[in-house]
């Protein structure tokens, strides 16, 4: 039976309409390739417009900078524009009107990443503009169809999510708006040492691209599959015959040319391809945990601060007070709260890194970063050994300098004493229980300094001779705005650390109720700890001084033995840090606020001592540290390490000793000790408001 004649007429439509069909999309790739083809010869043509970088109107290149690092990085790269004679202007966005991007044809971002995945003060507006306008309808998705643009963004990976989130938001919201991308992303890492070869590798594409050396995007014309002829080779230049597709295809060869749907899903993303391994590492760090902490431009920055590095991530340096004590001119605060011999002290740490960037860090954020030990690791024993001999090393130094007394150089050698609080997190050492069990067989005491973000860490501490937690603020908001910490979930880690550094504490529902179940679940084991232990808080006028409250209630949390709180010192102006001596409190402020403090504790704690030139005051738990009216804040050293040794528990009263009384609250002498003798220099500041500057 014959089909149908309805059945024959569908069939053969069918066949025309596939036909046509197949003819159409075989065209269209020969309409792409001769494009591209046109393309190419015009941009190496003389007078085209990348050929020739001279027709591009003025660009602007803009910085996005909080610590001038990005404005630095601006810097450069204008004077590699202007060496190529490519016209730009460097703006601040705080001087620039957003909507004049609409008649820009050429931008160029340097971007930072600030406070919570934001802006910096200067690109705020900026940013918000672009923001609004992305996400306004009524803008539409071609108002910067004439520009084309490149960003670079300045963050650290450290803080996870937020990882140059400002630049990625730039460029997300300047191609929503028509714009172009001339060179892909780039990122740089502040943490990491090799960020300015990074922004240097970066900047190149941008001028390749702008002098029509290479394709936008960075790529070189040859890996689009297009072969440019040179001018006036040949005939029929600019066409493209049809046969020579039928001859690659006869050859078994691929067109270079492929549809996008032919490579879904085989394309690196932007963060695969920042992982790619280069020279047997990954984003530049060696595998398997072998990259070292401290990098040649840190180890330089560290080490002209007077820092000498020990191995790959601890260091070691000579406190000003070791000096002062050396030539009998007083010691510091530990001396008159806690009886250490200052001229004894070694000030060391085996991590240099940190999980914060507090507004008044010391050493300007020059030690790096991280959340977890990622780097390579040193034994104890080394660290330890090393800290020893260049400790030795810089007290032999003080030979010969006037007023150093031969006695106290003597004894200078022979360490007591070590603050594993120099700088960075000392906790975050893996090894951390060892370096201490070595420290106290030589008889040296350990006063360990951490800043509240590893309770697991605390949990599995050794004894020490004096445990502190750095308590900066005493809300959540006012951390977050002076620690600046990496870790999202801060605050919980800081109320469980504050747990951690004591054993009789009273659960509060109210706070428990908040806390990770991991965390709740550690909080036993911690019941029978019993070692010396400090808040030390920082204060800072205008930033933490006004939570007298606060700060009561976190004593009812970790139920600490003591309590120092000292004035911020000043460092000196720095990009990273806002603080001058506006925010540098005098000793009659921290008074008055130590004097609130134990006030509110309804008696139980009380100022037991101050130093006064430290700027310094010191809370004292009553019941444990007042016996009959006389204060034992000082410590029974010997005793101390007797008891370690014997490997029996003991607690924090077994080895206190008597306060002299120079060094209680309100003596005449204000906690210096009247053996030494007391240099004044003379100040030519200028009177300000009271007689004397803060101490």
């Amino acid at each position: 039976m014959y089909p149908s004649l309805p059945t024959t007429r569908l069939a053969l439509l069918t066949l025309l309409s596939a036909t046509a069909t197949f003819y159409f999309l075989y065209k269209s790739r020969h309409r792409r390739r001769r494009l591209l083809t046109r393309l190419c010869q015009s941009v190496t043509r003389p007078g085209s417009r990348c050929g020739n970088h001279a027709s591009y109107k003025r660009g602007k290149l803009l910085f996005l900078s909080q610590t001038d690092t990005s404005k630095n990085l601006a810097q450069r790269l204008h004077a590699l524009l202007t060496r190529n004679d490519l016209p730009f202007d460097l703006v601040d966005p705080k001087d620039y009107e957003p909507e004049d991007l609409c008649k820009e044809s050429l931008v160029l971002v340097v971007a930072s990443t600030w406070e919570n995945g934001g802006p910096p003060e200067n690109g705020v507006f900026l940013v918000n503009w672009l923001t609004e306008s992305a996400d306004d309808f009524r803008v539409g998705a071609l108002v910067l169809k004439e520009c084309k643009y490149a960003v670079f963004g300045v963050g650290s990976r450290s803080y996870g999510e937020t990882y140059n989130a400002v630049a990625m938001g730039v460029s997300v919201k300047l191609r929503k708006l028509g714009a172009s991308e001339l060179v892909e992303l780039g990122e740089g890492d502040v943490d990491e040492a090799d960020m300015d070869e990074v922004f240097d590798r970066w900047s190149k594409k941008v001028v390749g691209v702008l002098k029509g050396e290479l394709g936008e995007n960075g790529s070189h014309f040859e890996n689009y599959g297009v072969e440019c002829e040179s001018e006036g080779e040949g005939e029929g230049e600019g066409e493209f015959s049809e046969e020579d597709d039928d001859e690659v295809a006869e050859n078994g060869g691929e067109s270079a040319i492929v549809d996008l749907e032919d490579i879904a899903g085989k394309g690196p993303s932007r963060r695969s391809a920042v992982a790619t391994k280069a020279n047997g590492k990954v984003n530049g760090e060696v595998l398997n945990g072998e990259k070292e902490m401290v990098t040649p431009v840190l180890r330089a920055n560290l080490e002209k601060q007077g820092y000498k590095i020990i191995g790959s991530h601890s260091g070691v340096k000579l406190c000003r007070w070791t000096k002062s004590q050396l030539r009998g001119r007083g010691g510091c605060y530990k001396h008159s709260f806690y009886g250490i011999e200052s001229h004894r002290c070694m000030e060391a740490t085996p991590s240099l890194a940190c999980a914060n960037k507090c507004v008044f860090c010391w050493r300007h954020h020059t030690n790096p970063v991280g959340k977890s030990w990622k780097w390579k690791m040193d034994d104890p024993l080394v660290i330890v050994d090393t800290a020893i001999d260049l400790h030795t090393k810089m007290i032999r130094q003080m030979k010969g300098v006037p007023g150093v007394k031969a006695e106290r150089l003597s004894e200078g050698l022979s360490p007591r004493h070590c603050a594993l609080s120099l700088v960075g997190e000392p906790i975050m050492y893996p090894e951390i229980n060892s370096l201490i069990d070595e420290l106290h067989r030589r008889r040296i005491s350990t006063f360990l300094v951490t800043n509240a973000q590893f309770p697991e860490r605390i949990q599995m501490l050794k004894p020490v001779t004096q445990l502190y937690v750095s308590v900066d603020a005493a809300t959540k908001d006012s951390l977050k705005a002076i620690d600046r910490p990496l870790f999202g979930d801060f605050w919980e880690r800081f109320i469980v650390s504050s747990f951690h550094i004591h054993s009789n504490f009273t659960i509060m529902n109210v706070v428990v109720e908040v806390l990770p179940n991991y965390f709740q679940d550690s909080l036993k084991s911690l019941r029978e700890k019993q070692q010396r232990t400090v808040y030390r808080l920082t204060l800072v006028k205008g930033w933490n001084t006004e939570d007298v409250d606060a700060y009561s209630s976190l004593f009812d949390v970790g139920n600490p033995d003591f309590i120092e709180i000292k004035g911020v010192t000043y460092c000196g102006s720095s990009a990273t840090s806002k603080l001058t001596m506006e925010n540098v409190p005098w000793h009659a402020d921290v008074k008055e606020f130590s004097e609130a403090l134990a006030q509110k504790s309804n008696g139980m704690y009380e100022v037991a001592c101050e130093h006064v030139h430290s700027c310094c005051v010191l809370l004292a738990k009553v019941d444990k540290f007042k016996l009959n009216g006389q204060w034992y804040t000082w410590i029974d050293y010997d005793k101390f390490h007797n008891l370690v040794s014997a490997g029996e528990p003991f607690t924090s009263k077994d080895y206190m000793a008597p306060t002299p009384s120079w060094a209680v609250y309100g003596a005449e002498e204000g906690g210096f000790d009247p053996q030494q003798s007391r240099f004044r220099k003379e100040r030519h500041h200028h009177k300000s408001s009271r007689e004397a500057g803060p101490l």
